[in-house]
């Protein structure tokens, strides 16, 4: 089955302070796999050299952030009172919901830093809610040479804990050097093939480190092979969300107007009043001011399929 190679551009991430990160999700030619709609991939990066990651509260809705260490430990605040110190291969899955906000930074002790920040868009009938954080570390277990570490949905028989709103995958994948699997695969999912470390070869086609391999519907295997040196990459899949979204900034919503109030609502709210009771809410804790968000363009927003 033929895939789509989505090659990532360097996007700077965190307003004044930003780091660069690789972004494959969304492109022109492809906005969704399953209801995943945003990924970034970024490191390793020596942090002495870099600066490291400093995002200060920003705001989200109608959206689910996963966060996925390979190397550091990055320090998360949000405005549902969450606290927290990301590690390598624990997942921290936020629930944007109606609104959130978050701040993001790379802790004193982190030398080396890796990870990817995906983004999955909740359906309609869930995007309404209130947010809230989870985080779930899964156990990693072998499977044909493979070393599989499931954190969102269900493979193999393994299951994470964490909810989500549509059905969807996310798993991390350790190959030795020439090493292959064959992992069976829903037939109803879309899957993406993110290569964090090494190459690989995906259903037997080349893709290249930080690409992201996009697999259409059908296939009920995926074929995933390492290269000259072990390969780590994310796979994540699902079906498809069958929704229009309008994406934009931080902002997920189904009309121009939607994101317009949400962006007016994070300026009035936070930026210039700092107010606690809005929509966004209030991080606690976090030693500077919110980012603020970027100027609308002077078109209409269009929907993504």
């Amino acid at each position: 089955m033929s895939l789509e190679i989505l090659e990532p551009r360097d996007v700077p991430l965190g307003g004044p302070r930003a780091m660069s990160v690789r972004r494959t999700l969304p492109q022109r030619s492809r906005s969704l796999i399953g209801a995943w709609c945003f990924v970034d991939h970024y490191g390793p990066d020596l942090v002495a050299t870099t600066g490291g990651m400093t995002v200060p509260p920003h705001p989200h809705t109608g959206l689910q952030t996963v966060s996925w260490l390979f190397a550091g430990q990055i320090d998360h605040r949000d405005s549902v009172g969450s606290h927290v110190t990301v590690r390598p291969g624990e997942l921290n899955l936020m629930t944007a919901g109606r609104g959130v906000q978050h701040s993001e930074v790379s802790l004193p002790q982190t030398t080396l830093l890796a990870g990817a920040q995906l983004w999955i868009a909740l359906p309609d009938n869930s995007r309404h809610g209130e947010a809230f954080f989870e985080r779930f570390t899964p156990t990693p277990f072998e499977f044909a040479g493979a070393t599989i570490s499931v954190f969102l949905g269900e493979l193999l028989g393994h299951v994470s804990t964490a909810r989500t709103f549509s059905r969807v995958v996310g798993a991390q994948i350790d190959l030795p050097a020439h090493a292959s699997v064959e992992i069976p695969s829903d037939p109803s999912f879309e899957h993406g093939v993110l290569v964090d470390t090494g190459a690989a070869q995906v259903n037997a086609q080349p893709v290249a480190w930080s690409e992201l391999a996009y697999v259409p519907r059908g296939s009920s295997t995926l074929s995933i092979r390492a290269g000259e040196t072990p390969l780590r990459a994310l796979l994540i899949g699902g079906e498809p969300l069958g929704e229009e979204i309008v994406m934009w900034w931080n902002f997920i919503g189904r009309s121009h107007e939607e994101i317009v109030e949400f962006r007016r609502a994070w300026q009035t709210d936070v930026i210039s009043d700092g107010n606690e009771a809005g929509r966004f809410g209030r991080v606690q804790g976090y030693d500077g001011p919110a980012l603020p968000a970027p100027e609308l363009p002077n078109v209409r927003l269009r929907p993504r399929a």
